[in-house]
């Protein structure tokens, strides 16, 4: 019997927690990523301008907590671009037609992107010595 705060026809439950959900929740992770690689350009360049740069962030930092603040901020570009690129894909599912509303979600999740892209060239400015 449904719950007065539950839908009518509410879904069972996604998946169990504990340890039983984490290798489905690995599958699904890695095909996300493969689907970012094979679908989009954005983040095949952001992963290509980033990977060196994680490379090497632990031989410029003067500190450990450096690195990890610049590793941090390129990893926070990558998922930013994920985040865009699923909300991107989602829009056009919705519909191919131009509206106002799915083009200011777009254009909202690729201000999202030039923000990571700025924090990320600011802290290695300032972290680098």
């Amino acid at each position: 019997m449904n719950s007065p705060t539950e839908p009518r026809n509410a879904a069972p439950p996604k998946s169990r927690g504990g340890l039983q959900r984490l290798l489905p929740a690995l599958r699904y992770s890695l095909a996300g990523l493969r689907a970012a690689w094979r679908h989009e350009a954005a983040f095949r360049q952001e992963v290509y301008a980033g990977l060196p740069l994680l490379l090497i962030a632990p031989f410029v930092a003067a500190q450990r907590w450096q690195a990890a603040l610049m590793i941090g901020a390129i990893l926070l570009v990558w998922i930013v671009e994920l985040l865009n690129s699923g909300l991107e894909a989602l829009c056009d599912s919705v519909s191919r037609e131009l509206h106002p509303l799915l083009g200011r979600a777009k254009d909202l999740g690729s201000a999202a992107v030039l923000l990571s892209i700025v924090n990320a060239v600011l802290v290695w400015a300032l972290l680098l010595p």
